[in-house]
């Protein structure tokens, strides 16, 4: 597995690649975004870790040239920056995970394996879902109520597949985090619940059905009752 480091401070970055390397993957360094999107369509990678605040081109502009490059490419964003906004900002980029420094090179690592693990995809049996009004065209990525259509940012747009998916499931914070953001570790901040926050103001919002409710202590349902 090929991975590419982009960080700006030497150390931090021969830490990364030292420890990386020791677990058997191929790791290589560049110190600038502009560096490191010019690599992105020279070579092949298989995990992008991403720092923010670098030259050249930020962390985030590199995300998103990254994704529209390919979408499949797992990126892990590993910055200081860490409230729930500037996790938010980093997911709406197209980041999989986002860890803060300082940490723990085991937890990076079990990150690392998380986003790399290759999962068995079940076959689509339809291109659109659909729960009481609400439809969601997965092809053409848009969302329908009735006979309105709602804007999703394509974060929004996974929690709302993935709560379709499951109608009628109680889902665990967890489940989601673990579903949507592809880890399996707590954020430490409630950026679950703000997401679902900004999907209820979308797609509840004005309508006398809701279809996402609260179970206290255990999560959230997705549903038309």
């Amino acid at each position: 597995m090929r991975i590419l480091i982009v960080e700006d401070e030497p150390k931090v970055a021969s830490f990364l690649k030292k420890g990386l390397d020791e677990n058997n993957y191929e790791t290589e360094i560049v110190y600038d975004g502009l560096s490191a999107e010019r690599l992105a369509y020279q070579y092949k990678y298989d995990l992008f870790i991403l720092d923010i605040i670098i030259p050249g081109i930020s962390g985030l502009e590199l995300c998103k040239k990254l994704k529209k490059l390919n979408a499949n490419i797992p990126v892990l964003m590993l910055t200081a920056l860490g409230t729930t906004d500037d996790k938010i900002i980093g997911f709406e980029a197209g980041a999989n995970d986002y860890l803060v420094k300082p940490f723990e090179f085991r937890e990076l690592l079990a990150r690392v394996k998380v986003l790399l693990r290759r999962t068995d995809q079940q076959p689509e049996i339809t291109n659109i879902l659909t729960v009481s009004d609400l439809e969601l065209d997965l092809e053409k990525k848009i969302a329908k109520r009735g006979n309105d259509y709602i804007e999703l940012t394509a974060k929004e747009f996974s929690l709302l597949e993935f709560f379709m998916r499951n109608n009628g499931k109680v889902l665990s914070r967890i489940d989601i985090a673990e579903k949507v953001w592809d880890i399996k570790f707590d954020f430490g901040t409630n950026v679950v619940d703000v997401y679902v926050n900004f999907l209820r103001k979308k797609i509840d919002k004005g309508y006398d059905k809701k279809l996402i409710h609260t179970r206290v202590g255990f999560g959230y349902v997705f549903g038309d009752f």
